[in-house]
């Protein structure tokens, strides 16, 4: 009579077989001449000292390997350094690990250090689509090692415990659990069908895994069956071995592979890199792209100054303000002064007699400090927050910084109004800044399609004015043309926008460079740290990535 531990996986239910009698872990095939006893019927020894010798290592291992092979935890464990924590892990292993079937081979002891091999078969009975079960197989092997030590009190030879001899990627108080793996698997692929993963495309090695953890299940998919690290919580951690496949969900998502392609090679030309491009009109995210040495996600989850980037919000407020137009005069001086702190210009620029226009687009700092005092320091924030929806929770399908323009005081409102002070953003909240400036209103970025899930999609409070928004894709253009941007977006065809900028950050030496810019109905920010001015750097990037877009 088989009995075993059944484990519900969606629609898949899977049953551990065993024999009655040891709770659905039946192991046999235990090892050498099967002798489990390490009891002396002659009467007491005296108390040993000094190393193992070769014959108690082989012993010693021998039973401890045949007890653990049979699931007599309390035996296994009886010869170990550590009983208790020993009992309490091979039989956390012996429930939880399901193992239907357990062979251990020993290898040649390297001095009191034993290597063993480990063979684990699993029997799954699987309910079939159609009604009944089929039970399917699988083997799993790996190779561990223990060490025999002399007993400090009995002057036994024992089997010093270690988490990892149950799996050399055990630490202290983890084990091994069989069973649901989690979520689903996806299977990601464009906005057109063709198939995305991490292999083709590396920087979505730190979005599919979010992909598949929220939407496997809502995308119809299946859990498998996994073997996973637990902590001493329970928690599961990494997957070692695949006991039975789960149904893959087809996931379609908003990025286009050739503009992906794009972005991932156009990263690989700077260390610390990201960039991430948009649709203005949709929100729907085109690509992301990381190049870093620590494989963080700083393309949705920097948190950076923009520098002059941050001149797109800022002449929206000022505009919006009625302070200033695209063609009113203003000064440009090598320096001002605005709350108690001195600015200056990159290579001390000044302008006479220049247009507002002319100074976004040679992106000149000290004109906009200029109308600090015409400010409050709610103003910016309520700017970058009611208009261009930058810190509103966006839900775009996987975890993201939103951005953050605090309010400001003193020196912190004019250095705000260039990117610096408290500002912080990424990638894709300059993106969605291009995008906002290039369709007038905000719409929230998105990485998959919105009816997958019930998420809400953020909304702006208000949109640009008609005349604002005019101006400033005007004074953008100008700036891609004839200003700071004009040499990388040259001979970029379609209706054609950007803004450079570079950003101080403590502790660096060169400046972090940024770049925004769109093309038609693409709108694309990029970032690289200590790249310096926004052109050498980060421009080139943002454009590779808007020329592959349609």
């Amino acid at each position: 009579m088989r009995t075993g531990a059944k484990v519900v996986v969606g629609a898949v239910a899977a049953a551990v077989v065993g024999v009655a009698g040891v709770g659905g872990y039946n192991i046999f095939e235990a090892l050498a001449d099967g002798n489990t006893g390490s009891g002396n019927v002659n009467g007491p020894e005296p108390v040993r000292t000094g190393p193992p010798t070769a014959e108690e290592i082989r012993t010693t291992t021998r039973d401890f390997l045949a007890a653990w092979a049979k699931g007599d935890a309390s035996g296994a464990a009886a010869l170990t350094d550590n009983a208790e924590g020993a009992t309490q892990a091979l039989t956390t292993f012996r429930e939880e690990a399901r193992v239907a079937r357990l062979r251990l081979t020993p290898g040649k002891p390297t001095g009191n250090r034993v290597p063993f091999h480990v063979t684990a078969e699993f029997e799954m009975e699987v309910e079939k689509d159609g009604g009944g079960v089929s039970v399917r197989h699988s083997t799993w092997s790996y190779d561990s090692s223990l060490a025999v030590v002399r007993g400090r009190t009995t002057g036994n030879a024992l089997v010093d415990w270690q988490a990892a001899i149950l799996h050399p990627k055990l630490r202290r108080g983890e084990n091994l659990r069989t069973g649901a793996g989690g979520a689903p698997p996806i299977r990601a692929v464009d906005r057109d069908g063709a198939p995305l993963d991490a292999g083709a495309y590396p920087s979505l090695s730190a979005v599919l895994p979010a992909l598949r953890e929220k939407y496997g299940e809502k995308a119809g998919g299946v859990a498998g069956v996994e073997v996973r690290i637990t902590d001493e919580n329970g928690l599961p951690g990494e997957t070692l071995h695949t006991v039975a496949e789960g149904r893959k969900a087809v996931l379609r998502t908003t990025l286009d592979a050739r503009v992906q392609r794009a972005a991932e090679a156009a990263v690989k030309d700077y260390p610390e890199a990201s960039v991430v491009a948009v649709k203005p009109t949709t929100g729907e995210i085109l690509a992301v792209a990381n190049h870093r040495a620590d494989g963080f996600n700083a393309a949705f989850e920097g948190r950076m100054a923009p520098g002059s980037t941050m001149k797109v919000v800022s002449a929206a407020l000022l505009m919006e303000k009625g302070l200033v137009s695209a063609g009113k005069v203003v000064e440009c001086p090598k320096f001002v002064t605005g709350g108690g702190r001195r600015f200056h210009n990159l290579d001390y620029l000044s302008i006479r007699g220049g247009t507002f226009a002319e100074s976004f687009a040679r992106s000149c700092n000290t004109a906009f400090i200029g109308f600090a005092d015409g400010l409050t320091g709610e103003d910016l924030a309520e700017e970058a927050n009611e208009v261009f929806g930058l810190g509103r929770d966006w839900q775009a399908g996987v975890p993201t910084f939103d951005g953050s323009v605090p309010p400001s005081e003193g020196a912190d409102t004019p250095a705000a109004l260039i990117g610096q002070g408290r500002i912080e953003v990424n990638p894709l909240n300059m993106a969605s800044v291009a995008a906002t400036a290039k369709a007038g209103y905000f719409v929230q970025p998105r990485l998959v399609p919105a009816g997958l899930d019930d998420r809400p999609r953020i909304q702006a409070e208000r949109a640009l004015s008609p005349s604002v928004a005019r101006q400033l894709r005007a004074m953008m253009r100008r700036t891609a043309v004839s200003g700071t941007a004009r040499h990388v977006m040259a001979g970029l065809p379609g209706n054609i926008g950007a803004k450079t900028g570079s950003a101080e950050a403590d502790g660096q030496g060169d400046a972090n460079s940024w770049f925004l810019g769109y093309r038609n109905d693409a709108a694309a920010a990029a970032v690289v740290q200590q790249g310096g001015h926004g052109g050498d750097a980060a421009g080139p990037i943002v454009r590779r990535v808007l020329g592959a877009s349609r």
